[in-house]
């Protein structure tokens, strides 16, 4: 079953790809018409996130919002799928990086890198970042239950020279590249919630006492990684900005938590700046004080 489905989805994915742009963001255009008028694709969950995340907004200010996100997220999907037949430099043009001489910096100085990212704007577009960098790319991922799928995601993530790496294979590759010094970047994004077992600290995030992964944190202290958050800003529509904001080059001198708190600092000062670009199909409030 798992193949079939995966043989009558892999054509459409791939002529979606080949669409000029013009037609491909019309397609985008129905789709959000279908998922979010005829379908209503978890309209409950974003509503109570928003209610929850900005409260101090009206209802007409949320409801605005909310079909800004849907018309985002349609966009984003469809960008994935884009990727299975963009070319590097076709990328390049469509995702820039403001500062990308920070991490030349880093390079010099043989110190691998923690990037940390939150699901906003294009995470799949980020994956790009790599084009322009000698480190080996790594970015963390949730494994997907169809196996099919799953192989389709990381041939289409790993294109740009990113290597993607099931969470539960994370920490032996990078004991294994900081004992052989393989210079790396890790790209994680970490702002969604853990499992209630896996909790271990909480943050105030967008106002609400909420628990936060803190492996990033630990990996950072531990394999001395200099840490940076990557604020995704979306230009317009098919075109995105990465700004590379450092968060420490010197992880073992602060306290426990600083790392993660800087970060979700920053993930919220993203959200508030245009908060349809945000995750927000996804329950990151439902365990909270």
């Amino acid at each position: 079953m798992q193949f079939l489905i995966f043989i009558i989805a892999y054509p459409l994915l791939w002529l979606i790809s080949i669409l000029p742009f013009q037609i491909f963001y019309w397609v985008s255009d129905i789709m959000y018409f279908v998922v979010y008028y005829i379908i209503g694709y978890r309209k409950k969950t974003v509503r109570e996130n928003l209610k929850i995340a900005l409260p101090h907004l009206t209802a007409k200010e949320h409801l605005a919002i909310e079909k800004k996100f849907y018309r985002h997220f349609c966009d984003m999907f469809m960008e994935m799928a884009k990727t299975m037949t963009m070319s590097a430099e076709e990328m390049s043009k469509r995702f820039k990086i403001t500062n990308i001489e920070l991490v030349r910096e880093y390079e010099a100085k043989d110190k691998s890198i923690m990037l940390l990212a939150s699901h906003y704007a294009s995470w799949e577009w980020l994956l790009s970042f790599n084009i322009q960098l000698s480190y080996q790319g790594i970015a963390v991922y949730k494994k997907i239950a169809n196996p099919y799928f799953d192989k389709l995601t990381r041939d289409i993530r790993s294109k740009y020279k990113t290597e993607l790496v099931s969470t539960d294979k994370t920490i032996p590759l990078m004991a294994n590249n900081n004992r052989k010094g393989i210079l790396s970047v890790y790209g994680l994004a970490s702002d969604q919630s853990p499992k209630r077992a896996q909790i271990a600290h909480w943050e105030s995030f967008m106002g609400i006492e909420t628990p936060v992964h803190i492996g990033p944190e630990l990996l950072s202290k531990k394999y001395n990684l200099n840490v940076l958050f990557a604020k995704v800003k979306k230009v317009k529509r098919g075109y995105y900005e990465m700004t590379l904001i450092p968060i420490t080059d010197d992880p073992k001198s602060l306290p426990n938590y600083e790392i993660i708190h800087r970060y979700i600092k920053e993930v919220e000062k993203q959200i508030y700046e245009a908060p349809e670009y945000y995750f927000w199909t996804h329950k990151r409030w439902k365990h909270h004080h």
